[in-house]
């Protein structure tokens, strides 16, 4: 199986579906019901590489708190091996969604790491992983350069990025394999910038994705759904599944399919990855 080393953050979210986001007036509206569950693209990555066979080792930051401690106890359950550098408050989001895919996310508590305590515990890890997978936050930039320095396959996943944004710049720099969604930048420009990294993914929902590669565009369209059951997670989902098709040597169109397989089984789930044994 596939070795996988991730680095990014997760999360616990309090999620609350609407009929519709909320105008920008007061006003009062009512839920159509509302939950708390673990997030984080990095938690998202982790679950869906580890539901289709990687072994997975994810460095992340957690809270000495209860959210903390649910984090931990999900993702180990999944099967991923989890570096937690402990800091007093976890990651927490309110998420605001619609049955059609909208969100709106607000960041109740975002956590600062200063001194990092298992570097030397993350980098064994990264240095035997077949893919390392940076994910945009602080604590996980250092590993971009670390994955360089010893020749492993840096993927990153840089979401709504505009082409200028300075915050995704040393991601974009240091990615061998680039992922990002089409939410960022117009049609044009999108397919633009694939070309000119040369090793590129743009996830598009519903009209599915386009991949760059060697100078070679390919699309794939989303393998439909019936039921959209949430939508969260579906861009790691696809990330996950053409990774691990990459991994395993799949050529592009046969990766891009596997990714919006694996999108699919997400769109079906209540969770960030399809439930085990689901295929």
């Amino acid at each position: 199986m596939p070795k996988v080393f991730v680095a990014g953050p997760v999360s616990w979210n309090r999620l609350v579906e609407l009929d519709h986001l909320p105008e920008p007036r007061p006003h009062t509206v009512f839920a159509r019901g509302h939950r708390t569950t673990l997030g984080g693209t990095s938690a998202g990555k982790a679950l869906n590489l580890a539901h289709l066979g990687a072994e997975v080792t994810l460095r992340t930051v957690v809270g000495d708190d209860e959210e903390g401690r649910l984090i931990t106890e999900a993702l180990t359950a999944a099967g991923v091996e989890v570096i937690a550098e402990v800091v007093p408050k976890s990651e927490q989001h309110l998420n605001l969604m619609t049955p059609e895919g909208g969100r709106l996310s607000i960041y109740l508590e975002l956590p600062s790491l200063t001194t990092p305590a298992h570097d030397s515990r993350a980098l064994e890890a990264l240095a035997v992983a077949d893919a390392a997978v940076i994910d945009l936050a602080d604590p996980a930039r250092p590993f971009l350069a670390a994955a360089r320095e010893r020749g492993v396959p840096v993927w990153c996943d840089v979401h709504d990025y505009d082409g200028k944004s300075a915050f995704q710049q040393d991601f974009v720099a240091a990615a061998d394999h680039l992922f990002l969604n089409d939410d960022g930048m117009p049609e044009a420009d999108l397919l633009a910038f694939l070309q000119k990294h040369g090793r590129a993914v743009a996830t598009q929902g519903a009209k599915g994705a386009t991949a760059v590669v060697d100078g070679e565009t390919h699309h794939v369209d989303a393998v439909p759904v019936a039921e959209i059951v949430d939508t969260n997670g579906a861009g790691d989902a696809f990330f996950s599944g053409y990774l691990v098709a990459h991994l395993s040597g799949a050529d592009t169109p046969t990766a891009l399919r596997a990714g919006a397989e694996q999108a699919a089984l997400c769109l079906r789930s209540p969770d960030l990855a399809p439930r085990p044994g689901v295929r």
